[in-house]
């Protein structure tokens, strides 16, 4: 029998859930990270493998790896000497997977004013990725090299329990695949060792409720556009 109100409150987390663009400076306490990421490490993972490692940067360190990935992203010449070790998106497009992705920028875009032919607008938009939207919490989630295609798989239950725990606590988060360029960086800045691979980055804070982007709600795809009930 369902217990209604777990379900309720699990539910208002799932779908509270966005990406948020722009945060408080408000700090989180360190138990509360600590407790949520504990909370998320209960994911599920091929004979119990955890292949997550996670990068807490605040303070100081989340301030010097934003600008170095900054000073490099707006200089031409440097930004094109650092590529993602994966592809996240698709080599080709197709239908209707571009269609989502270009409506979701396009309503970004237009949120904030920005028009098509305003390319140092949207330049500036995409640099508020490396300063983490001004969250005051910066994760950066890495993976063992060693380990295959099941691994990342878990790996994303992991970082959906990290964004639903971080709801729980009146939290806000948002997954940025937009770090994967500059994993040189990030491994001297934070250290990371060699073995290790970067799968993306996220913001962790309070939401500023007060910001024009962060009224941005995507749409989802009907059931019927993705289920298929099979009785017979």
């Amino acid at each position: 029998m369902t217990d209604t109100t777990t379900s309720r409150i699990v539910d208002e987390a799932i779908v509270s859930r966005r990406s948020i663009r722009a945060f408080l400076p408000t700090p989180v306490p360190r138990a509360d990270i600590e407790a949520l990421l504990e909370v998320a490490a209960r994911a599920p993972s091929g004979t119990n493998t955890q292949p997550w490692k996670v990068y807490v940067c605040t303070g100081a360190r989340r301030d010097r790896l934003a600008a170095a990935i900054i000073e490099t992203y707006l200089d031409p010449a440097r930004v094109k000497e650092h590529a993602a070790e994966y592809h996240y998106y698709p080599v080709q497009w197709a239908s209707p997977y571009i269609d989502r992705r270009r409506k979701v920028g396009w309503d970004l875009y237009a949120l904030l004013g920005l028009e098509r032919e305003n390319k140092a607008g949207m330049q500036a938009q995409h640099a508020r990725n490396y300063v983490f939207f001004d969250a005051p919490v910066g994760l950066i989630f890495t993976i063992d090299r060693s380990l295959e295609k099941g691994s990342w798989l878990d790996y994303g239950m992991f970082l959906q329990n990290v964004m639903i725990a971080a709801r729980g606590r009146g939290l806000d988060t948002c997954p940025q695949a937009a770090f994967n360029q500059f994993h040189r960086i990030i491994g001297e800045v934070l250290e990371i060792p060699a073995n290790e691979q970067v799968v993306c980055g996220m913001a962790l804070g309070f939401a500023d409720m007060g910001r024009i982007e962060n009224s941005l709600v995507t749409e989802r795809e009907p059931l019927a556009g993705f289920v298929k009930f099979l009785s017979d």
